[in-house]
């Protein structure tokens, strides 16, 4: 596709995007999924659930990280991930608002 023109949108539309991507492949999902239900988890683990391999899984994690709803501790040379409870909340809000917004335009596009 390209690169994106990112600074012709509005930091809004910025951040949507990249919300919506964190959501735009299934292995993305069944990671968000699968960290959710535990407290802390290992790239090895993620990919032998999702069955990825662990660069595949890496690079995933990598697009999730972006938006910031990952967290993550090093216990000696070993990353731990865990979701950002906050993080999660205002994306789950900007997106719903994104819908509603959405969702008017055309109620008020049906009335005219």
């Amino acid at each position: 596709m390209g690169i994106s023109k990112t600074h012709i949108h509005s930091q809004v539309d910025n951040d949507l995007a990249l919300i919506a991507k964190v959501f735009a492949h299934p292995a993305r999902i069944a990671i968000i999924n699968y960290i959710a239900s535990s407290k802390g988890c290992l790239c090895k683990d993620i990919a032998n659930h999702i069955q990825l391999s662990q660069p595949t899984t890496t690079q995933h994690l990598q697009v999730i990280r972006r938006v910031g709803v990952l967290d993550y501790d090093f216990v000696g040379a070993t990353m731990y991930y865990r979701l950002n409870k906050t993080v999660f909340a205002k994306m789950k809000l900007s997106m719903g608002s994104y819908f509603e917004v959405i969702e008017n335009k055309i109620s008020k596009k049906k009335k005219s």
